[in-house]
C-alpha cells in the first residue's frame, strides 16, 4: 500500500540518549516530524515510526488493531535500547496514551516521558457504541487538523475507520488500569482550546499520578495537534530541557 508523501516514518542515528516518538490515531509521523528533527539536531537518537493503517487509508487502517500499533512502538523501543543508554517515550493523542503504556510496561526500560494532549478517556459517546457500529458502518467523519495555526495542515485521515476505532475503549481502559505502574518523571502538554480530545485525560491523569512526578504545561495558543501549532516552539524547548534535567548521561551533538 503507498504511503502518502510526507507521512513517511522518520529516524536519525544520534547520541547515546534515544527519543521514540508516537503520532496520534490516524495521523502520521507528519504531526511529529518537525519534533523528532528538533530533538535530532540536538544530538538525539530519534524513532519516529508509521503506525501501522496510518498514512495510507482509512480502509487499510480498519484491518488495523490498537495491537499493532502498539507492537511497532514496542519493536522501535527494543531498537532504541540496544543503541543508546537510556531512552525517552514521547507521543501526541492517542500516541501520548501509547506512550503511558509503555512506560507501565518497561518501568526503568524508559528515563521519562512527554505526552501532547493525551488521550486516556473515551470522549466521545458514539464510540461506546462501535462494537456493534463497526458492522453498520465502515467510517465516521474524521478528527485530524485541529490546529489553531493559520496556514498549518495535519497530513491525517478525513474519515474515522470505525472498526479500527473499537479497539480503543479496551487500551484506554488497560492503561488507566496501571497507571500506578508509570514512576518515570512525566511532562505533559495540555491545549485548553482542544476541540478532539476533552480536558478529563488530564484531569485523570493529574489524579492518578500523584507520586510527585507529573509536570503539567498549558499551551494557550494551541488547539489539538499542538506540534504544528503556535506552541510547538515551546514544546521543543521544552522536551529537551526535560531530557536535560532527567538524563544521566551527557547530550552528544552533531
Amino acid at each position: 500500500m503507498p504511503v502518502m508523501p510526507g507521512a513517511e516514518a522518520y529516524h536519525h542515528a544520534g547520541g547515546r540518549i534515544g527519543v521514540l516518538l508516537c503520532h496520534g490515531f490516524t495521523g502520521s509521523p507528519q504531526s511529529l516530524r518537525p519534533w523528532g528533527e528538533y530533538l535530532a539536531a540536538a544530538g538525539m537518537t530519534v524513532a519516529l515510526p508509521r503506525l501501522p493503517g496510518h498514512g495510507t487509508t482509512w480502509q487499510e487502517m480498519n484491518r488495523t488493531r490498537w495491537e499493532d500499533w502498539y507492537a511497532e512502538l514496542d519493536k522501535s523501543l527494543a531498537d532504541l535500547r540496544g543503541r543508546c543508554d537510556e531512552v525517552f517515550v514521547m507521543g501526541l493523542s492517542l500516541g501520548g496514551c501509547m506512550a503511558l503504556r509503555l512506560a507501565e510496561v518497561h518501568g526503568d526500560g524508559i528515563k521519562g516521558v512527554v505526552v501532547v494532549n493525551p488521550s486516556v478517556v473515551n470522549d466521545v459517546p458514539l464510540l461506546w457504541l462501535s462494537p456493534v457500529l463497526k458492522y453498520l458502518v465502515s467510517s465516521v467523519p474524521g478528527v485530524a487538523g485541529d490546529i489553531k495555526k493559520e496556514g498549518a495542515t495535519e497530513l491525517g485521515y478525513s474519515r474515522t475507520p470505525v472498526k479500527a476505532a473499537a479497539g480503543l475503549l479496551r487500551l484506554w481502559t488497560l492503561t488507566r488500569s496501571e497507571l500506578h505502574k508509570v514512576t518515570q518523571p512525566i511532562l505533559i502538554f495540555h491545549s485548553p482550546q482542544d476541540h478532539v480530545v476533552k480536558p478529563a485525560s488530564v484531569r485523570i491523569l493529574r489524579e492518578r499520578l500523584t507520586g510527585g512526578n507529573l509536570n503539567v504545561v498549558e499551551l494557550s495558543d494551541s488547539y489539538h495537534v499542538a506540534t504544528l501549532d503556535n506552541d510547538a516552539d515551546r514544546i521543543f524547548a521544552g522536551s529537551l530541557e526535560f531530557i536535560t534535567t532527567n538524563a544521566s548521561v551527557p547530550l552528544q551533538r552533531d
